[in-house]
């Protein structure tokens, strides 16, 4: 069975210390930066002559905080060891390998023990993309009661958290794939990948492929929200302006009623010299206006 070697966050000398390789600087340095909580390096599995060095994010939700962050795995790869680095992204947890590790069976060699830290990467992404279309079906059954602002923040929020989403699961995916197909070497006597386990990969690969489609389906999720969130608040305008338009409509007869009346023809306006002229007026306001009401009530406009 290879060895796994699990570090977290460790320093220069302990890294130096645990290497089962002379790596190059970039890795080097790769290796010992401190953790971001952003989507930030990109995803990789590259052969570095006698080794395969790797980086992996994994994406976290938070829903109860209506947040992602990224947990960082990098990986130092030989036919018998695996070096696993966690790091710890500001004010989060890093990865816990220890689940993973101890799942490895007594034959596994080293390339097996990463497609198995691969394997559950994939998993943990499936599962958040679940979780953030139980987020978007949250979203959109308080469309109608929410304020809009809120909603259209909370939309935009989910939009990019998709796109940084599929910044770190594209290479991954893309990463995975040179494994299955045969593309990563190392330059030593025994394969890291051997057929056994490139066919392992697939499964592995076949796991990304199904996020990847779940990340499509999500995007049309919050389009189909947002154009949700559009069509309500273009409804709440015409209900602002039928509104508006029946106070309007309301006001004219009497404004008509008050102008008729207030022309300077005194021989063409006998109401003007009638005793009750003044309540007259005020009759035919009240009954034109209660008769606009009556109407707009039957017509279902009010």
């Amino acid at each position: 069975m290879a060895e796994w070697i699990d570090l977290i966050d460790p320093s220069l000398e302990e890294l130096r210390a645990k290497l089962p390789r002379a790596v190059q600087e970039s890795a080097l340095a790769l290796l010992v930066a401190p953790a971001r909580h952003t989507d930030e390096p990109r995803p990789t599995l590259q052969a570095h002559g006698d080794y395969i060095f790797g980086v992996f994010l994994l994406a976290i939700a938070v829903p109860e905080e209506d947040r992602v962050f990224y947990q960082e795995i990098d990986v130092v790869v030989t036919h018998d060891v695996l070096l696993s680095v966690s790091k710890t992204p500001p004010n989060e947890h890093p990865y816990d390998p220890r689940p993973v590790r101890e799942s490895c069976k007594p034959d596994d060699e080293g390339g097996m023990m990463l497609y198995r830290l691969i394997d559950d990467i994939a998993e943990h992404y499936l599962d958040l993309i679940d979780a953030l279309d139980g987020e978007i079906d949250e979203l959109e059954d308080t469309v109608e009661t929410a304020p809009a602002e809120s909603t259209r923040n909370r939309l935009s929020e989910l939009r990019h958290d998709l796109l940084h989403i599929r910044r770190t699961l594209s290479p991954t995916r893309d990463a995975v794939r040179r494994v299955v197909d045969n593309v990563i070497e190392v330059d030593e006597g025994k394969e890291v990948f051997p057929h056994d386990v490139e066919i392992a990969f697939n499964s592995a690969y076949d796991k990304l492929l199904r996020a990847f489609d779940g990340l499509e389906l999500s995007r049309d999720l919050i389009a189909s929200v947002r154009d949700y969130l559009q069509a309500k608040v273009a409804n709440d305008q015409n209900e602002v302006m039928k509104t508006l338009t029946v106070i309007a409509s309301l006001l004219l007869l009497p404004t008509f009623i008050v102008g008729l009346y207030g022309q300077n023809f005194q021989h063409h306006f006998p109401e003007i010299h009638w005793q009750l002229g003044y309540l007259w007026s005020w009759a035919l306001i009240v009954v034109t206006t209660i008769g606009q009401l009556v109407f707009f009530r039957r017509k279902k406009w009010i």
